[in-house]
């Protein structure tokens, strides 16, 4: 029996543990990425591990989401990532250089190799055949340091690509047909590895859109082979001695598989406010749309930028819509500037923002209250852009570009003839706003700015752990719900206390004050807690509150090893009815703590209503003790 690419790599990554679905499993990690927001968190544990230089073949550090520098926070938090990275052995990737995704893919991504990164839509790296998966800063962290990285050995989902997309449909649709099929819970401990003939037709930025947004399936990963089409991509950036050749067996085994026809795919538009609430974009023809952003880590590559200035070539944008667009890199920026694509996209209206993240996390750009926004990006979550009473589309650019000159949410192939853009032979290439680590880091200063303050760490777990349930919620809270990120909050994410003033706010402003008054206690929740960003915050704020545990009707993967990583207790309701016969401010009890968790089984009793429910720890044997023990870092500490 043959072997398919994802059983290929891991395999060959393999450090410990057996090779068993279901198993956990550490894998040797080839390359680390992290960004600003989860950054300055991230180097701030690697320091505390006490590791003079990286252990990895390539770790770049990016500046990318905390772009607004309205007082000193950002920049000092750049500062330190610089002399940092600089200090251990990191690339630096200064602000300006563009988003780490599209980045990483044109100058770092290494088919066959494994990519660990502090920011859930890491799998871009997909795209391009790499193993890449998004983690809290904790494990990049450790990573970094040399550690291995485990994972629940993964269920292996077959997507079968046939035919050829037609005139104006694109890879966004392709995603978008998967998420209407799947949802935003189908791909939890799931690894998508795209086969067939249609993977051919799609180039290496239009695989990394598909990759990008299987984030929003829930899905570890997602893979395309390593083929031809990734050997002229590589070429094209001067980096063709990077080419590994990369494809399953042709009697490889998968666990699950799923067809998708890309001959019978329309253009598709997902509707506020979940990426899996998908439509035909010809069903909401005529919807008036207020504001386009064009850009994010999942729409921002050359072609994408060609084929939009070719649509606003000549053209308006209407009256009454704000249209904004941010070219993915620095790369990309300089082309389009040279060839004169941006002239044309400037020329119709369009207003040009830095190559960086942006609008796709409500930092800056945040539109009207209840106005239609449509964007490239991969979410759109309530609030997310920075105006709660907004509502977000989610569509491809040539969709977008076309809505921006009519004014109405548009079905593209009204327009005019499809435009085709060719890839380019030869790419920019341009690594000057890269910093190289230094020769002799003896000679270097980490520079720490004030607003940089400790990161919680937990106690070993105690045998009897009490509070009360301080806020319930419901199904698919996000960790913008549980620590918003928008442009006045990202410039602290280095300051764990002053963030603690919003923890869960969207859910109940009152949250915070209520930890705090009662020293602490539980959050009670629905299905799939935690879904969305790696944030590692979401964890350590509510860490530095108290929370001991969490009791849910199901996690979302990353937010789940983040919660074990910081030492909160992350439980599942045996029986789901139980979530609706406990309260807020009802006192729960777990006795016995110790042994519980060892067992894996814990009944947590309801002294307010007099009832005990049985509740599951779904982790391993590994993660057990580090619960027992506080956490990661207390663990690693108590090796």
């Amino acid at each position: 029996m043959g072997f398919n690419i994802v059983e290929k790599i891991l395999k060959e990554h393999l450090v410990v543990g057996e090779i068993k679905k279901g198993n956990e499993i550490g894998i040797r990690i080839d390359q680390t990425l992290t960004q600003d927001s989860t950054g300055t968190m991230a180097y701030l544990q690697f320091e505390a591990l006490d590791v003079d230089k990286v252990k990895t073949k390539k770790s770049v550090a990016y500046i990318d989401h905390n772009m607004l520098q309205t007082g000193p926070e950002n920049a000092d938090d750049h500062k330190y990532i610089q002399t940092v990275a600089k200090k251990h052995g990191i690339y630096f990737s200064k602000p300006g250089n563009g988003i780490c995704h599209q980045v990483h893919l044109e100058r770092f991504g290494v088919p066959g190799q494994t990519l660990l990164g502090s920011d859930s839509h890491t799998p871009t790296g997909g795209g391009i055949g790499m193993l890449a998966i998004g983690a809290g800063g904790l494990d990049v962290a450790v990573a970094m340091g040399g550690g291995e990285y485990y994972i629940k050995y993964p269920q292996i989902v077959k997507v079968n690509l046939i035919g050829k997309l037609q005139p104006w449909v694109t890879a966004k649709d392709i995603i978008l047909e998967l998420l209407r099929c799947l949802s935003v819970k189908g791909g939890v401990n799931k690894v998508f590895e795209y086969v067939g003939e249609g993977v051919k037709t799609l180039s290496v930025p239009e695989r990394a859109t598909i990759t990008n947004m299987g984030a929003e399936l829930g899905a570890t990963t997602s893979i395309f082979p390593s083929d031809e089409v990734t050997r002229e991509f590589l070429k094209a950036q001067d980096r063709e001695e990077n080419f590994v050749e990369l494809k399953a067996d042709e009697d490889a085994q998968y666990d699950e598989a799923v067809e998708i026809n890309l001959s019978e795919l329309e253009p598709l538009i997902a509707c506020p406010h979940s990426p899996d609430n998908v439509v035909k974009v010809s069903e909401l023809k005529g919807v008036k749309v207020d504001q386009v952003t064009i850009g994010s880590c999942t729409n921002s590559s050359y072609v994408d930028m060609m084929k939009v200035s070719n649509i606003l070539d000549g053209k308006t944008v209407n009256e009454n819509v704000s249209l904004v667009i941010g070219p993915g890199s620095k790369q990309v920026l300089n082309m389009i500037a040279e060839n004169g694509a941006l002239s044309k996209m400037i020329a119709a209206g369009a207003r040009i923002i830095e190559s960086g993240c942006g609008p796709c996390i409500g930092m800056g750009q945040s539109p009207a209250n209840n106005a239609v926004s449509l964007r490239t990006i991969n979410r759109n979550f309530e609030g997310r852009c920075g105006t709660v009473s907004a509502g977000v589309y989610l569509v491809s650019p040539e969709t977008a570009a076309i809505s921006a000159l009519t004014g109405y949410i548009t079905d593209p192939r009204e327009f005019i003839e499809a435009i085709e853009v060719e890839m380019p032979k030869k790419f920019l290439i341009n690594d000057n706003l890269v910093v190289k680590p230094a020769e002799n880091s003896e000679e270097i200063e980490v520079v720490r700015g004030p607003n940089i303050k400790p990161f919680p760490l937990a106690e070993s777990l105690k045998d009897i752990v009490e509070g009360k349930i301080l806020i319930k919620v419901e199904d698919n809270i996000t960790t913008d719900h549980i620590m918003p990120s928008n442009a006045k909050l990202l410039p602290f994410r280095s300051n764990i206390p002053h963030l603690s003033n919003y923890c869960l706010a969207p859910c109940n402003p009152e949250f915070s004050k209520r930890a705090k008054k009662n020293n602490g206690g539980f959050i009670l929740a629905g299905e799939n807690y935690g879904q969305g960003s790696s944030r590692e915050h979401a964890a350590l704020v509510p860490l530095y509150l108290g929370v001991k545990a969490v009791f849910a009707k199901s996690f979302a993967r990353i937010h789940m090893a983040n919660l074990v990583n910081n030492g909160i207790i992350p439980l599942v309701f045996e029986d789901c009815n139980d979530y609706n016969d406990i309260d807020e401010f009802d006192e729960i009890v777990i006795n016995d703590a110790i042994s519980s968790v060892e067992n894996g089984k814990i009944v947590i009793e309801n002294k307010t209503k007099g009832k005990i429910y049985s509740m599951k720890l779904e982790v391993s044997q590994r993660q057990k003790n580090m619960i027992i023990k506080g956490g990661l870092i207390n663990s690693i500490k108590n090796k």
